[in-house]
C-alpha cells in the first residue's frame, strides 16, 4: 500500500513539473518584451529609498492629523490636558 502511494505522489509530481516546464524555458514567448534593465541608483531608489519615504511621510500625517484631533485617545497620555 505504500508503494502503490509513493508511486502515485511520484507520478504526480513528476507530471506537474513537466507541466510546469515551460516557466524554466530559455526562449522568449510571443509577447514576452523586457525593458533595459535598471542601474544601480535606480533599484536602491525604488526599492529602497522610495518605501522610506512613504513611510515618513505617511507617519508624518498621522502625527500632525493626530495634534489636531479632539479624540483624547490620540493625544500624549502622560500629562493631562489643559481646559480650553
Amino acid at each position: 500500500m505504500n508503494a502503490k502511494r509513493a508511486g502515485v505522489v511520484s507520478a504526480g509530481t513528476l507530471l506537474m513539473l513537466l507541466m510546469s516546464s515551460p516557466a524554466f524555458a530559455l526562449t522568449r514567448d510571443d509577447g514576452d518584451d523586457p525593458g533595459p534593465g535598471l542601474s544601480v541608483i535606480n533599484t536602491l531608489g525604488l526599492y529602497v529609498a522610495a518605501p522610506i519615504v512613504l513611510f515618513l511621510v505617511i507617519a508624518g500625517l498621522t502625527m500632525v492629523l493626530a495634534r489636531n484631533s479632539d479624540n483624547a485617545r490620540t493625544h500624549d497620555t502622560h500629562y493631562p490636558r489643559t481646559s480650553r
